[in-house]
């Protein structure tokens, strides 16, 4: 009897828009046809019960958010998600707790960040803005920590300037108190998209420049310990993969997006999913 590789079967199982894929050896792309489709798509995030995903999608008037909802195993019914924001929407991101879904929204050059709390039917209610320094930077990518209390996103210097990672602290009113740049990670390189791994300091974002980027670890946001990227085929310098998110139903896979793996009638960019790379936390670093 012919065998078939592990890597073929995943990926033949991710073709069916199964939301999870059998047991993961390197990636499979996700919900084709519904999720992955061949307009570009970036950042994704899924609801604690595993029953919904939110990404974003590019089309005519930009970036907006979508939704896709589990039916009969499969991402089925994908909508717009209308959100009373002007401008774009992209960087979806759940909370751990689900109460939360954060985003950015804005136009070019004046993209801030969001949140807006999710009703117990799954309906997303009116957006509240999250401006950390009052607006004067673009901020994207936010992820919230296991406790809901440590805000992870990724603002801009200024107009013409590179993305470098920071941290907020949130309570119930929305940020409080100056962000902090985390100076371990960030480089001259452009580094946004950022999520916590676990609850003890350890990230992922994405790391790169224009048309290319890579998804890099640290073991602490504060210290760099372990920085490097992960290992994984098509996650390489010359190509583009970036805004990882760990699954807040799985925690032991994570979705990201990329152009640089091209899947049997894929488009542009599309959704991957991956097991979490093994990261070990550094001692003591969360803060």
């Amino acid at each position: 009897m012919m065998r078939i590789a592990p890597t073929l079967l995943v990926l033949a199982a991710s073709l069916l828009s199964a939301p999870v894929a059998m047991a993961l050896n390197e990636y499979g792309i996700e919900g084709m046809g519904v999720v992955s489709t061949r307009a570009d798509e970036g950042r994704a995030t899924i609801s604690t019960d595993g029953q919904r995903i939110v990404f974003a999608r590019r089309g005519q008037a930009g970036w907006g958010l979508w939704q896709a909802r589990v039916v009969d195993g499969r991402w089925q019914q994908a909508q717009a998600l209308p959100l009373a924001v002007s401008g774009e929407a992209r960087d979806p991101y759940f909370s751990r707790d689900g109460r939360w879904l954060l985003f950015a929204a804005g136009r070019e050059g004046r993209s801030g960040l969001y949140r807006a709390a999710i009703a117990a039917d799954g309906s997303v209610g009116a957006p509240q803005a999250l401006a950390g320094d009052g607006g004067r930077h673009e901020e994207r990518g936010p992820a919230l920590s296991a406790d809901g209390r440590q805000l992870l996103f990724a603002r801009q210097q200024g107009r013409g300037a590179g993305w470098d990672l920071f941290v907020a602290a949130l309570d119930a009113q929305g940020v409080r108190g100056p962000a902090t740049a985390l100076q371990a990670v960030n480089s001259p390189a452009d580094e946004t998209d950022g999520d916590w791994l676990g609850s003890a300091g350890a990230v992922a974002f994405s790391r790169g420049s224009g048309d290319t980027a890579q998804v890099w670890t640290s073991g602490c946001a504060w210290t760099g310990a372990a920085l490097r990227p992960i290992g994984l085929s098509f996650n390489q310098a010359s190509g583009w993969t970036g805004a990882p998110v760990v699954d807040n139903a799985k925690p032991g896979e994570m979705m990201v997006a990329s152009s640089a793996a091209k899947s049997p009638r894929a488009g542009g960019v599309d959704v991957y999913r991956l097991a979490v790379p093994k990261v070990a936390a550094a001692p003591e670093c969360m803060r």
